[in-house]
């Protein structure tokens, strides 16, 4: 019986090294990789940085979708026929992104299992990050809801190595992530950084201290008197 040739892809070198319908750019803080609106023909893969995704509403309210960080994908509507993109995507830091074209990923999506196992990997775990996030604004207080963005964007609790220095993110729009105001956010940063679980000074640093607060089964209890 004739065995069955083992393939030698490896889908991390496809996604580090230019080639056929891959291209690597990269962007400064604050500049778009697309715009709402704009043709959905690609996919990207950041391999370092952060990316934050918006969305406009007709009424003209912008919203903070999702933040992503290294290895993450993002764009991947159009793999499921989405004509336009629904929301407009930009670097929050200096970023490394590859631009892989739709037809390049759908081929290899269907003739390299090794590939598609990591890409559902993926989709799965960001389907369980949008559920997350539903049951953190229906359930969780307005303190515990900041802690856990600011660890996700150090990647505490994501395989790989923690980030404990991350991006600056401006309060206003860590108040669009969580559904609060800004003088909320800022009261809740200014206790987190008296109690030692967060240092700002020209640069954020989240200390794994954080946890305790959104571990916390009270965290009401933890908020800014008045609040």
């Amino acid at each position: 019986m004739k065995r069955k040739a083992i393939s030698s892809f490896d889908p991390k070198v496809f996604l580090a090294k230019v080639g056929k319908g891959r291209t690597l750019a990269d962007y400064k803080k604050n500049q778009r990789v697309f715009s709402q609106g704009e043709p959905a023909d690609a996919i990207f893969y950041i391999q370092t940085g952060k990316v934050k995704l918006t969305i406009v509403s007709k009424q003209g309210k912008e919203g903070v979708v999702a933040i992503l960080g290294a290895d993450d994908f993002f764009g991947e509507g159009c793999l499921a026929g989405q004509p336009l993109r629904m929301a407009s995507a930009a670097a929050m830091s200096e970023c490394s992104i590859m631009r892989l074209e739709k037809p390049g990923v759908i081929r290899v999506l269907h003739s390299e299992p090794v590939f598609s196992e990591l890409f559902l990997h993926y989709l799965l775990s960001r389907n369980i990050r949008i559920e997350e996030d539903l049951v953190d604004h229906l359930f969780n207080s307005s303190e515990k809801r900041p802690a856990r963005v600011l660890l996700l964007m150090a990647n505490f609790g994501k395989e790989g190595k923690a980030e404990p220095v991350i991006p600056k993110i401006s309060q206003e729009t860590l108040a669009e992530i969580v559904g609060t105001t800004r003088s909320r956010v800022s009261s809740f940063m200014n206790r987190f950084r008296k109690l030692g679980f967060i240092e700002y000074n020209g640069r954020l640093e989240v200390h794994s201290s954080l946890l305790n607060i959104v571990l916390h089964d009270s965290g009401d209890q933890l908020a800014p008197p008045g609040l």
